[in-house]
């Protein structure tokens, strides 16, 4: 596959994955909306720790063999089937082994996790581990395949299991376990939708010599994984130990909030973007020109989005929430704006080292970060909730110098070219910051404050049709993209 092919392929998988992410994070925060008017702030703290044991079971499930299959080159298709097969029973097994160690060892796991007493409901929760193994290779290879087509129905599906489990139970009064049964029914989807779609099916092959081949790369994957989850959960490990349930909810659901925004973005190019890099791994001029066109792309949405987040986060909070959710408004505000400079500047790192086939430098920027971020979350959680919550935010800018730092010196990417490159989307967002921020000494009115939103956007875009080389890109990408869409569309009306 040439460079030219793997473009085209990119921009069409793009294609599928931002209809994907749409149409979920249009799903999404209606269900959450629902939910949250209905569910206390305790709920989502007590689910918030299980879902931190779950994510961090995962991790040993899939032991990195799905991040392999997408980024390795195979010989053949025979070499591809037996790997994939390889994998997927080391992932069942390890998957039913973990779940069985969670069933035995659930109540010390829930009060580690400062959840005393619900080790039931981490035991219940956990039985989607063996139900996950049976959607993650399928799911590496549909992106290895960049065949985002199929997993858009299965997103789709997914998205939609809260609206006839999850909220009908919540109001039942199941509280929690709501949350969890939606959970589970929704894994059981994916797996099923993914099974009966896929082309590979399981059958029972197993090679020790192959399993060692993988586990070369597949082991310091794993330990990147595990790294990034302890960048991810330190906060609310912290949380639930120190303080107590209706804090974790405020800030886990704030944060997922925030998440669940951006990732309308970045969930849609990451791993498309993952599959074209390792495609183009052996030709660095167009590996950066990729990743570089990449980030440029997703700083024009990101940097206005933090922002606009962060000057109206008493809106969002009110229009996503509703009441008995005014402390979140803080958190969401404060999360926007550093999780915009984290995405352009560091969030796609990753994906370039391990498309590099190097995921021991992810390894290290994760360590490095750990070693700033665990005291920081210590010593600010005694002097309160809401010191914790702003030293949590800003000391994530310490990854954007580490990977930085990393890109420079160890992938030969110049600090100076990545900020050069979103220098006009940046300084746009800031003018338009400061103008949103006049427009709200005017009135804080919701009327008036999304009547200031519209405003901000049109002289935002307008702001960067002033520099020559972003208005070039973003024609020749709207130019792709329409020319991406009628090639689909003629493909459609040859087959009818």
């Amino acid at each position: 596959m040439n460079a030219g092919e793997i473009s085209n392929k990119f921009i069409k998988a793009v294609r599928w994955s931002i209809v994907t992410e749409i149409a979920a994070k249009i799903v999404t925060p209606v269900t959450n909306m629902i939910l949250a008017r209905i569910l206390a702030p305790e709920a989502f703290g007590v689910v918030a720790t299980v879902t931190m044991v779950i994510t961090f079971a995962e991790m040993f499930t899939d032991a990195g063999f799905h991040k392999y299959l997408v980024q390795h080159e195979f010989v053949d298709e025979e070499e591809k089937v037996k790997n994939a097969n390889v994998a997927f029973w080391t992932n069942f097994g390890i998957a039913i082994f973990l779940w069985l160690l969670i069933l035995i060892f659930c109540e010390q796991i829930a009060s580690l996790v400062g959840n005393p007493g619900f080790g039931h409901v981490i035991a219940i929760a956990c039985v989607q581990l063996p139900i996950t193994s049976f959607s993650s290779i399928q799911t590496a290879l549909y992106r290895r395949d960049f065949d985002f087509k199929k997993l858009f129905l299965v997103r789709l599906v997914s998205v939609c299991i809260p609206f006839v489990v999850t909220i009908p139970l919540a109001l039942l009064g199941m509280s929690y376990f709501a949350l969890i049964i939606g959970s589970i029914f929704m894994q059981i989807a994916n797996a099923t939708i993914l099974m009966v779609k896929s082309r590979w099916k399981p059958h029972f092959f197993y090679d020790i010599k192959i399993l060692k081949e993988m586990l070369s790369f597949s082991i310091w994957s794993l330990i990147e994984s595990i790294s990034i989850w302890f960048t991810s959960w330190a906060d609310i490990l912290i949380i639930s130990n120190l303080l107590n349930q209706y804090f974790l909810g405020i800030y886990k659901v704030s944060t997922a909030l925030v998440n669940s925004l951006m990732s309308l973005i970045t969930a849609a190019i990451v791993p498309v973007l993952f599959s074209a890099l390792s495609r183009l791994q052996s030709d660095t001029e167009k590996f950066n020109l990729l990743y570089l066109t990449t980030q440029r792309l997703v700083s024009i949405l990101i940097f206005p989005l933090g922002l606009g987040i962060y000057l109206h986060s008493d809106l969002a909070t009110q229009i996503l929430l509703g009441k008995g959710w005014e402390e979140a408004s803080q958190v969401i505000g404060i999360w926007a704006v550093t999780s915009a400079l984290v995405i352009v500047f560091s969030h796609f790192s990753s994906e370039v080292y391990r498309a590099k086939g190097r995921p021991k430098l992810s390894v290290l920027a994760q360590f490095l970060h750990l070693i700033a971020l665990v005291p920081v979350c210590l010593i600010s959680s005694s002097y309160g909730f809401w010191i914790l919550v702003y030293a949590r935010a800003w000391i994530r800018l310490e990854s954007i110098v580490v990977n930085m730092l990393i890109m420079k010196f160890l992938v030969g990417i110049p600090v100076g070219k990545i900020v050069k490159n979103v220098f006009p989307t940046g300084l746009s967002a800031l003018l338009m910051g400061f103008l949103g921020y006049l427009l709200q000494q005017y009135s804080r009115s919701p009327s008036w404050s999304f009547a200031s939103i519209l405003f901000c956007a049109l002289f935002y875009f307008g702001l960067l049709f002033v520099f020559p080389g972003l208005r070039e890109d973003l024609n020749k990408l709207a130019l792709r993209i329409r020319s991406s869409f009628c090639s689909i569309n003629s493909q459609k009306v040859v087959g009818k």
